[in-house]
């Protein structure tokens, strides 16, 4: 084995370490480029010819294949419990008033400590929007659509 073949069977497997590693579909297009490449080297292409088919072979997969890929891999990627809760209604348990540093949500059950994102005070009892969170505190709005 030469030592462009070796360096090609190097970055394959490196390319493909990391993507199994990640499970994000990041480096197998390369891995792909790296293949042709050591293929293109066992049947003595010189180097220029080797990189060449490494890069255009990795830019094709990755333009034309990722995708597609990305559509069926990720199609059940699961909301995280912070994705979730931003956008939903959630019931004022406490008065938000900033200046006075209180208020608190009632989030799935669950007690949250909020803020007002345009410092207006929510009063107890109404609902309010969640549109961010901020540590362990959620950043609300006074809810505008239909209880």
């Amino acid at each position: 084995m030469t030592d462009q073949q070796i360096m090609w069977v190097v970055f394959l497997a490196l390319f493909l370490l990391t993507d199994i590693m990640t499970s994000a579909l990041i480096t197998i297009w390369f891995a792909a480029g790296a293949l042709v490449a050591g293929v293109a080297s066992y049947f003595g292409a010189s180097l220029i010819v080797q990189v060449a088919l490494f890069v255009s072979v990795s830019l094709v997969m990755l333009l034309f294949t990722r995708p597609i890929a990305k559509k069926y891999f990720n199609s059940n990627r699961q909301k995280t419990n912070l994705d979730s809760i931003k956008g939903s209604r959630v019931k004022v348990l406490e008065t938000i008033d900033n200046d006075k540093n209180q208020g608190k949500v009632l989030i799935n059950g669950v007690e949250w400590t909020a803020r007002a994102v345009d410092d207006v005070i929510i009063e107890e009892g109404s609902y309010a929007e969640v549109k961010e969170i901020s540590g362990v505190k959620v950043m609300v709005v006074p809810w505008s659509g239909e209880i």
